[in-house]
């Protein structure tokens, strides 16, 4: 079977469509529909279904997907086993960080990469919904997201998803400096019933810290504005417009915040990155990947382990 076409099965099944897959891919739609086909026939068996004007995986499309990986991984790491034979890997690799998050860890990395000579890192920024994260593995190396901590894992099993856990950071309650709460230690959540908040987005990770900080006292938060920019958010609290939940370590540095730890609430997200299997067996990927694991255990301040074997 065409590994090319096993790659675009795949795609189709994590993007959710022909279209989406396409952008990806950078191919026509007419050509994944193409590809899908001619593997079709070679299977013998309907590998997709249509579903209103969509298109999905039957199951032994599925089947044949997961089997996909399987030939990815395996070739990646053929690839790796030429490559290890190299005095140090070299070449590009992709990495995506949330806003808040690419402030933190990406700077460092750079910083860190460079100093290893032959790799090139380029980066994004992707902030996007929480369920949105793991697709965006299909075009992008190592990607930097997060998560409400005690949530579920990523969707996904572990055949179709690695993921390396970076750090904990805890997210503390945004008051202005002349607040009546800024003098405090810490707050409780009965302290901030009467409060306006300016929340992220729904389907965001802090929302949904929010959404459980709120359940406490029994009451839905006052949310007068939804900003996901964290910097915006900052000077919107200094202004007095509000109270926010705001990362520890990216955020209060504006002299008219004050950041204030949540007492009994455990109130915090999760970082980690996801990468696909098969572009985890790429030593270069491996690289820059301890790096990461390396920067997030210093903003942490928690012990630095390899990530390379992660997951394996």
């Amino acid at each position: 079977m065409d590994v090319r076409a096993l790659e675009t099965l795949r795609t189709v099944r994590s993007q959710g469509g022909v279209g989406a897959a396409a952008a990806v891919l950078h191919l026509t739609p007419s050509a994944v529909s193409q590809q899908l086909a001619a593997l079709s026939r070679e299977a013998g068996v309907a590998l997709t279904e249509r579903v209103g004007r969509g298109l999905r995986l039957t199951a032994a499309g599925d089947a044949l997907a997961d089997a996909a990986v399987d030939v990815a991984v395996a070739v990646g790491r053929a690839r790796a086993a030429c490559a290890s034979f190299l005095g140090r890997p070299e070449g590009t690799v992709r990495v995506s960080a949330f806003q808040s998050g690419a402030q933190l860890l990406l700077p460092p990395l750079l910083t860190r990469v460079r100093a290893l000579g032959g790799i090139t890192v380029e980066c994004s920024d992707e902030d996007v919904a929480q369920d949105d994260f793991p697709a965006l593995t299909d075009r992008v190396d190592v990607v930097v997201a997060h998560r409400p901590e005690g949530s579920a894992e990523w969707p996904g099993s572990p055949s179709r998803l690695r993921v390396v856990p970076l750090l904990r950071e805890p997210l503390d309650v945004a008051v202005p400096a002349d607040h009546p709460l800024a003098g405090r230690e810490r707050v409780r959540a009965g302290d901030l019933v009467d409060e306006q908040w300016i929340a992220v987005r729904e389907g965001f990770p802090v929302a949904t810290v929010l959404a459980a900080v709120a359940a406490g006292p029994g009451t839905a938060p006052r949310i007068a504005h939804r900003i996901n920019d964290f910097s915006v958010v900052e000077a919107m609290v200094a202004a007095g417009h509000g109270v926010s939940l705001l990362p520890r370590y990216t955020a209060g540095r504006s002299p008219g915040v004050r950041l204030l730890p949540l007492a009994g609430v455990r109130a915090g997200r999760r970082v980690d990155a996801l990468l696909r299997p098969d572009t985890a067996e790429r030593l270069v990927v491996r690289r820059v990947l301890d790096e990461l694991v390396a920067v997030a255990a210093e903003a942490g301040g928690a012990p630095v382990r390899a990530a390379s074997g992660a997951g394996r």
